[in-house]
């Protein structure tokens, strides 16, 4: 369970194409579906997560 180092995201989980999100504030998780594994290795290693989230996963993928 990788915890991040993020003013917006705590934690984010990964298995078999659904990605789990732990939001700092507003709890969790919140499940994304149909997520390639390559997008959940760029989240991790993007230097904002919040940034990343929003460009990237929001309205992206089903939840």
């Amino acid at each position: 369970m990788p915890y991040v180092a993020s003013s917006a995201v705590s934690r984010i989980e990964f298995a078999a194409g659904t990605m789990q999100i732990w939001f700092v504030g507003s709890g969790g998780p919140y499940s994304y579906y149909g997520v390639p594994e390559q997008v959940y290795r760029a989240f991790l290693s993007a230097p904002s997560k919040g940034r990343f989230f929003n460009n990237h996963i929001k309205d992206r993928y089903g939840t």
